[in-house]
């Protein structure tokens, strides 16, 4: 596999060399956390070898002694924990090494969804780290990984080695950069498996094990669908309120991820079904789902990286009304509908709802994004009306504004 750089090597580098804040990155299994962390690391203790947990779990003067804190740098070390939040006191660990140590050395953490302190009660650490959230690799990341320091960079177009490559392989990064289809069939069979008899056993009943596994592969044939509680429940056996909680813990692990509908303002919207998507658009089949699942990840993923770099509060929804009226994406901003993103195939003629919901939410945008187009250098966010726009173009640019800073799509 040959190695790429990555645009979150360059955002730890740029967070660290102007921040004092731990960086906490967080991600599903196997998207690079590790790796990018250990591109800018000087010290690297993982909580699953078991010399560094030892170090560990003497106390935070045991790992500075370790990272040699007492001996004067040049330049301040910086100290990657992975797995650190396997340890049951991590939170209280890491409070009092950094209090003591934060102006000799930088501290990234690692993890996955217990990472995400957000979920739980009071936030122990609560200004002293800022949250990245990882994700696979993107259009916008395989034609620029720098962090730009104002927005305004123009569309460019992604080569078509790599556009295939995300299409057929994904975006994690070691299908992606391989780009072997057996390699890929494999891999993705092994990190199903990973997450399901390794992540998943350490959070739920062995008993339930096995139809929680028959509830990941039905959501794997219905990317991109709503979530119909009550027909999953019916299919296992189980409660509905069963397949929530399953369907949360799955998010959690970064399986999927669910979007909620937006309703305010829509006359009929639907208020309680979300809809489900995969993290990983390479295994699915119809083109449709994969189309959406496609554009769905990476607006997440966009999404997320505004919100982490302080650029306001984003979200991602969708619409849909009782009478089957519906809009792919919502993209929320400040609390306040700014984009809509239908995602088609081939299909060039404007969906209804693109105009329908412009009208009626307000929304600064409105893009029908069609993955079959050839890639134009045009800034799309100069149409304030709908229009429909190349994939390749759409997921490539940035929106222009002149006192924002904005990470890849």
């Amino acid at each position: 596999m040959v190695e790429r750089l990555r645009f979150y090597d360059n955002l730890l580098k740029e967070h660290f060399a102007r921040y004092r804040q731990m960086a906490f990155v967080s991600g599903p299994r196997q998207v690079g956390k590790t790796t990018t962390c250990r591109s800018v690391a000087t010290n690297y203790f993982n909580w699953d070898a078991p010399d560094d947990r030892r170090v560990i779990l003497a106390g935070p003067d045991s790992l500075a002694h370790a990272i040699d804190l007492d001996v004067a740098h040049a330049r301040q070390p910086v100290v990657v924990l992975d797995e650190l939040h396997k340890y049951a006191k991590w939170k209280s660990f890491l409070k009092g090494f950094f209090d003591v140590y934060e102006k000799r050395l930088k501290i990234a953490v690692t993890g996955s969804s217990r990472l995400d302190v957000y979920r739980r009660g009071s936030d122990s650490l609560m200004g002293r780290y800022f949250l990245f959230r990882m994700h696979p690799w993107s259009v916008a990341e395989a034609v620029a990984t720098s962090v730009p320091s104002k927005l305004g960079r123009e569309p460019k177009a992604i080569n078509d080695a790599d556009w295939q490559a995300l299409l057929r392989h994904g975006g994690f990064p070691e299908p992606f950069l391989t780009r072997d289809d057996r390699f890929t069939q494999r891999w993705r069979s092994r990190r199903a498996d990973q997450l399901s008899k390794g992540d998943l056993r350490e959070v739920t009943r062995i008993e339930e094990l096995g139809t929680l596994e028959v509830l990941m592969e039905l959501l794997a044939e219905h990317s991109s669908q709503q979530l119909i509680y009550n027909n999953y429940a019916k299919q296992l056996g189980v409660t509905s309120q069963t397949i929530k909680r399953w369907v949360n813990l799955l998010n959690r692990m970064h399986y999927g991820f669910s979007l909620l509908p937006w309703f305010k303002s829509i006359t009929r919207a639907l208020r309680k079904e979300p809809k489900w998507f995969l993290r990983d658009w390479s295994g699915i089949v119809d083109d449709g789902p994969r189309v959406e699942t496609f554009v769905g990840c990476h607006l997440l993923k966009a999404v997320e990286g505004w919100t982490d770099l302080g650029l306001g509060e984003f979200e991602l929804r969708y619409i849909r009304t009782a009478l089957g009226r519906e809009v792919d994406f919502l993209v929320i901003r400040d609390r306040k509908p700014w984009m809509l993103v239908e995602a088609k195939a081939d299909e060039t003629s404007l969906s209804p709802g693109l105009h329908e919901f412009q009208k009626i939410l307000k929304t600064e945008y409105a893009f029908q994004v069609v993955l079959n187009l050839s890639y134009e250098p045009v800034d799309c966010f100069s149409y304030r009306t709908p229009v429909a726009v190349p994939a390749r173009t759409f997921l490539s640019c940035q929106r222009r504004s002149e006192n924002a800073v904005n990470p890849p799509v």
